[in-house]
């Protein structure tokens, strides 16, 4: 047989990449990795951030797509900015990408500094009502 008329395998499943995990799995995972790095419970930090701890729970393990303002009061809670959450969610998830078929540690999280909250500012409506933004 000639170079020209060699065979060649075709795979009739090709191999699939593994998909990468949601967002809200990320940003859960890297939550109770924190909560737990910081020897704090879900109790404790669902009373902090004003949620209920079965909502936190559920955050933590994936299943509720939570607002910003939502996961701002979780990191308030834990003493985070919402940029150092997305940050290690970042990091998670470039990790799991470059090594699809190892398991991933979760990137301790640093605060960059204090959270402050901004205070709310009142705003006028066309009607002229002033209401005030939690």
């Amino acid at each position: 047989m000639d170079a020209d008329q060699e065979s060649q395998v075709v795979e009739l499943f090709p191999r699939r990449r593994r998909p990468e995990p949601l967002w809200r799995e990320l940003v859960g995972q890297v939550l109770r990795s924190e909560r737990i790095e910081q020897g704090r419970t879900l109790q404790q930090v669902a009373e902090r951030a004003g949620l209920s701890p079965q909502y936190l729970s559920e955050v933590e393990r994936g299943r509720k797509d939570s607002s910003s303002e939502m996961l701002e009061s979780i990191c308030g809670a834990m003493g985070l900015r919402l940029s150092d959450l997305l940050s290690a969610s970042s990091r998670t998830l470039h990790g799991v990408s470059a090594h699809p078929g190892r398991p991933t540690t979760m990137p301790a999280v640093k605060p960059a500094g204090p959270t402050v909250r901004p205070a709310a500012r009142p705003t006028t409506r066309p009607s002229g009502v002033t209401s005030m933004a939690a």
